[in-house]
């Protein structure tokens, strides 16, 4: 594929995949900036500019506080400027200001700032304040990712799948590790598992690590030691990606008796022959195939006779399903605003610790690093959830938020975590770090971010060559 075929077989696709990006990207850093600003005018900081996007400024005006409130060029990031700081990213700062009057030579003068000017100078606010509005950028991403989420679960219910193996693939790791039809996971190394959903996040970053798994089977409860089967795979979008594959499926899901073609090994053709195969196998546990071609995926299932007590029974043979589940549940949970509110917490905390697990593997060399992806890879992934709708669009700017708090955190000079850490030695020392080694710090922390953006993108970048080429 050229460049001009993927074009023209993406068409309108790729303008709804770039306004999608730059729409819940410009939201993000605005609610991320304004962390910051309101924080900071509580603490009596005056803030110069707040700006959504880099560069030129294209639209914006100046509020009573003095304000400039601003929209430039470039979409991707913005800032808020404190008064006294040298720049936005707060990498220096000076007592002095300009002054009101104009020297001979036309170029206006320097002078110190007096006692009411420092009053509102971000430098000049004690440690704790500054921490607070620094903090507030990051924390204010993990609220609105917090507020979707709670939204979304009480308006629409949260889309949740017990952890119950409805049946496992033959030949796949929990067929080897002797996992069975209607076990339960309850945890896996130590945390907790409340939905399916929990068990294939966990695989995903796992790769083809052991794992420990507790597992109900009837009234027992047993431990199994298991490592995934690690697969590399590709996003629609040609990306590569790395993951773990136990192998089972959830509960929920069924097989449709007219799609099934293989019983136990056994071809058949016939489907009334297929209904009461299966309505004798019931109770037990037997595979089953929706292809009699060679190669075909085999399910082992174990479906419960009481909960298909109504198979065989239907007048239209579309709606025989093989009901895999132990007992009948809905998949949709309601919330109030409580346990709305406590889900999501939860949520955007499994977010960051997969977030952390992904980024120590890239570390230590087990997860490769060409998985790290840029701008090119997130806007092809908020345009893709945009035609899908607005609940995945919704959950994606949850799961971007959270990451964008998360990596603002990460200690790094020139990001959030960074400035925190200069002030928590501060704190603990009395007096701020030297300005020297935060000049080196800031210097080295800038050129890692760039080498680290410049990565990802040339990452997308090769990426995507190598599909426009067919690889």
């Amino acid at each position: 594929m050229n460049l001009l075929e993927m074009f023209q077989s993406l068409g309108p696709n790729i303008l709804i995949a770039v306004a999608s990006f730059i729409v819940v990207l410009s939201i993000l850093v605005f609610v991320h900036e304004w962390g910051h600003y309101i924080v900071a005018r509580l603490c009596g900081v005056r803030v110069e500019e707040f700006s959504i996007g880099f560069g030129k400024e294209i639209w914006g005006y100046t509020d009573k506080a003095g304000t400039r409130w601003k929209v430039s060029l470039v979409p991707l990031g913005g800032f808020v400027k404190m008064y006294g700081d040298v720049d936005p990213a707060s990498s220096g700062a000076s007592d002095m200001v300009e002054s009101s009057d104009m020297a001979e030579d036309g170029f206006t003068p320097m002078r110190p700032m007096t006692e009411e000017e420092r009053k509102e100078a971000f430098f000049a606010k004690p440690v704790w304040q500054r921490a607070a509005i620094v903090f507030a950028g990051p924390a204010i991403n993990y609220v609105l990712a917090v507020v979707l989420l709670a939204g979304l679960f009480v308006f629409h219910g949260q889309n949740v799948i017990k952890p119950e193996i409805g049946g496992i693939l033959a030949g796949s790791s929990a067929e080897e590790y002797g996992f069975q039809p209607q076990d339960v996971i309850l945890s896996i190394d130590g945390k907790r598992i409340d939905k399916f959903q929990d068990i294939s996040r966990e695989m995903m970053v796992a790769l083809d690590q052991e794992k420990h798994f507790v597992v109900q089977r009837g009234k027992e409860i047993i431990d199994i030691y298991a490592k995934p089967t690690r697969i590399e795979q590709k996003d629609r979008f040609g990306f590569p990606s790395s993951k773990g594959v136990l192998g089972v499926f959830p509960a929920e899901s069924g097989f449709a008796a007219s799609r099934i073609k293989v019983i136990d090994g056994q071809k058949y053709d016939n489907v009334e022959e297929v209904l009461e195969i299966l309505k004798s196998k019931m109770g037990t546990t037997f595979s089953v195939a929706t292809s009699d071609e060679e190669g075909a995926d085999v399910y082992i299932v174990n479906p419960s006779a009481q909960v298909n007590d109504e198979f065989g029974t239907f007048e239209n043979m579309e709606d025989e399903v093989l009901i895999l589940s132990s007992t009948k549940g809905e998949a949709l949970i309601p919330h109030n605003f409580m346990t709305a509110t406590q889900s999501a917490i939860r949520e955007s905390y499994v977010m960051t610790r997969s977030s952390l697990e992904a980024i120590w593997q890239m570390i230590v060399g087990v997860r490769s690093a060409t998985e790290l992806g840029g701008i090119v890879r997130i806007g092809a992934i908020a345009g893709d959830m945009a035609q899908q709708g607005i609940i995945p669009l919704i959950l994606l700017t949850a799961l971007l938020s959270v990451n964008l708090g998360f990596i603002n955190l990460l200690p790094i000079p020139l990001l959030d975590g960074g400035h925190l850490t200069f002030y928590f030695f501060e704190a603990i020392m009395g007096k701020p770090v030297p300005e020297p080694v935060q000049e080196y710090a800031f210097r080295a922390g800038l050129v890692f971010l760039i080498g680290i953006m410049a990565f990802a993108n040339i990452n997308d970048l090769v990426q995507l060559s190598g599909i426009l080429e067919g690889k």
